[in-house]
């Protein structure tokens, strides 16, 4: 499954006929069909299809499904999880001029609310936790809501607002949980929840580390880029993401990179990009990188990326090595190689 495309698609539907939200408070009522009654097969397959619904599937959380034909529906159950993902971001591309319209009433102190008020919720429902079913592996979550780390705002998709917590049983098991809230018939909802930062242990302690492959709402701006200067920062920074994705599924996982002085290639794991984003005055946009040396815990790599605009879309032109992991004093540390204001004259990106 290619998670990081997106099919070019005019605005075909309403977006209250694309996508069916996940149930939050004060929401209005949802559709009794998902997509509008949408073969969700041709969406996964970059296609709307209508149908009369004769022939559905219903998942586990209770929403019906339609279908063109049997034949569409066992195609389709053959991979339920990555079909459902592939048709809604397909609904979602399709929908960016009616998504971007509909997002102007709001605002991501807005989404925040409703990602809390959902939470909240579900909290005191379930003795006091959030209950979330990883979709990668199917545990059962039980999670202590910490805080809204911040809310990004992308024209045409929605609002993204990306939330702390730690497992109810160990503090030291944080997360990072991104909710994806669309406005449906002028009603802020979630749409989907995903898991954008898991602990893993290494040597015994707990660390947080990004997802692999990162959720496809990192992605959709750099193919994208809407209207507003304002998201062109987290433009850049889905484009630095979606490369080192890409180039480590390559190497089951590694991502290759020579270093520009010593020639040597490096064996890496993405770890996150930095903030804030630079434009520098030649116009390339500039973001810099932790790459986490491959079975390593604390050798971390600052890697620079040179982004441009090209046509529309956000592509990666140079990478290279800012600073390098060092070890003093029995510590590991990044030893700078060059200063970003080495490079002339910057501004940040908001």
């Amino acid at each position: 499954m290619n998670t990081f495309k997106f099919f070019t698609a005019t605005s075909l539907v309403a977006l209250a006929l694309c996508c069916a939200p996940l149930r939050s408070a004060g929401a209005a009522e949802v559709p009794a069909a998902e997509f509008g009654g949408q073969c969700a097969e041709g969406l996964a397959e970059g296609q709307h299809v209508a149908t009369n619904c004769s022939v559905t599937w219903t998942d586990k959380d209770g929403k019906k499904y339609c279908f063109s034909s049997e034949a569409a529906k066992k195609t389709f159950l053959q991979k339920p999880v990555e079909n459902l993902q592939k048709a809604r971001d397909f609904a979602a591309a399709s929908s960016v001029d009616e998504t971007e319209k509909a997002m102007q009433e709001f605002t991501g102190t807005d989404a925040e609310k409703v990602v809390k008020d959902l939470i909240d919720a579900k909290s005191k429902a379930n003795g006091g936790t959030f209950p979330f079913e990883d979709p990668l592996n199917g545990d059962h979550l039980k999670l202590a809501y910490d805080d809204v780390d911040f809310t990004r705002t992308i024209d045409g998709y929605g609002f993204f607002p990306d939330v702390k917590f730690h497992d109810s049983a160990d503090a030291k098991k944080n997360y990072l949980i991104d909710f994806w809230v669309l406005p449906i018939n002028k009603v802020l909802q979630v749409q989907e929840i995903r898991i954008h930062k898991e602990p893993i242990k290494n040597e015994g302690n707990w660390t947080t580390t990004t997802r692999q492959p990162v959720a496809w709402w990192w992605i959709p701006a750099s193919e994208h880029p809407g209207h507003v200067a304002n998201k062109r920062g987290w433009e850049v920074m889905s484009a630095v993401e979606h490369q080192a994705v890409v180039e480590s599924m390559k190497n089951n996982g590694i991502y290759k990179l020579k270093d520009d002085k010593t020639g040597q290639v490096l064996e890496l794991e993405f770890v996150d990009t930095h903030q804030p984003v630079r434009q520098l005055d030649d116009g390339h946009f500039f973001a810099c990188t932790d790459f986490r040396v491959v079975g390593t815990k604390n050798e971390i790599y600052d890697i620079d990326f040179w982004v441009s605009d090209k046509d529309g879309q956000m592509v990666v032109d140079q990478t290279r090595v800012h600073k390098v992991p060092t070890l003093k004093s029995g510590e590991w540390i990044q030893v700078p190689r060059y200063e970003w204001k080495d490079l002339g004259s910057s501004h940040v990106v908001p």
